[in-house]
């Protein structure tokens, strides 16, 4: 998420059944440009829109007519902030980035609440304007284009169409709180080169309690093993005050099981905002200590960390 202040991280050295208007894959399909498959498959998702199952919340609603899911995103996208930044992961910055307004979830702790909680905060999303204005990102020095938000799967028609005006040869990176719908990942499959997904809880629980989500754990695991195998994906967990044994201790032990190598961006920036004063053990940062032991975890089960 874009947000005023820099997350810090700790490092120490040492499935929905597609719709009936997706077209099917060929076989053996003949690879197509990049900016050319974007556009295709911005109007596929535009349609999709009818009956709109981008993500695991399935509203199914006609959001082309008005209807309203759980993020109250309509057709039409916008954006809260876009610029170059330099507070993400280290391969990847410095990033132009794109936030987009909304979220299909509801997380109490989210630093940028609301803009992302909001559809109707910042501009209309002009992406031929911010296509332009990232190529001049890239040549002043930029490293990769980021599309993040809120959540940008919830304007995947939008976030397609940026795609489609961005450079060809740039490095592009979809930020998700990896709670999306096959179907999405269908339409996002040989667009993004990094996908930095958030595993932010370890438990139903305490997805249920802090953002509002049912069955949260199936769906991000089936959406990291997707986007482990599709792309380079870097899982990025933030750590939470009072969550480390609940949430922190059985994600990293998921990931030594299930994704060995994978690239693990553990932060321990954490910081009271938006309505995280609803839950007392949110009302602080995380402890020097929590930090350090955290750390170990992660270190103990021979996880991949970066910077």
């Amino acid at each position: 998420m874009v947000a005023p202040l820099v997350w810090f991280l700790i490092f120490r050295p040492k499935s929905f059944t597609l719709m009936t208007f997706v077209e099917p894959l060929e076989r053996n399909p003949k690879p197509q440009p990049r900016r050319a498959l974007a556009r295709a498959r911005a109007r596929s998702a535009l349609a999709m829109l009818a009956d709109c199952h981008l993500c695991a919340h399935h509203c199914g609603v006609n959001r082309l007519a008005g209807g309203l899911g759980r993020c109250h995103a309509g057709p039409a996208a916008r954006f809260f902030c876009a610029q170059t930044e330099v507070g993400d992961e280290l391969e990847l910055i410095p990033a132009f980035c794109v936030a987009l307004s909304g979220c299909d979830l509801r997380c109490d702790f989210c630093i940028t609440g609301a803009e992302s909680w909001d559809v109707g905060a910042g501009a209309p999303l002009d992406v031929a304007e911010l296509g332009a204005r990232a190529g001049r990102a890239l040549a002043q020095g930029a490293r990769t284009i980021q599309v993040l938000g809120g959540e940008p799967t919830i304007h995947l028609p939008a976030a397609l169409s940026f795609v489609a005006e961005c450079p060809s040869t740039a490095k592009l990176v979809w930020k998700t709180n990896a709670h999306a719908s096959a179907q999405a990942r269908q339409l996002l499959e040989g667009l993004f080169d990094v996908w930095v997904a958030d595993f932010k809880f370890g438990n139903d629980s305490c997805a249920q309690r802090l953002a509002g989500v049912r069955n949260y754990l199936s769906v991000v695991v089936e959406n990291l093993l997707w986007a482990a195998e599709h792309t380079q994906l870097i899982v990025r967990h933030l750590l939470m005050p009072g969550h480390l044994d609940c949430c922190w201790t059985p994600i990293a032990r998921w990931l030594a099981d299930a994704l060995p190598a994978v690239k693990v961006s553990l932060r321990s920036g954490f910081w009271p905002a938006w309505r995280s004063s609803r839950h007392p053990e949110l009302r602080r940062t995380v402890s020097t200590h929590d930090a350090s032991r955290a750390l170990d975890i992660a270190e103990n089960l021979g996880l991949n960390l970066i910077p």
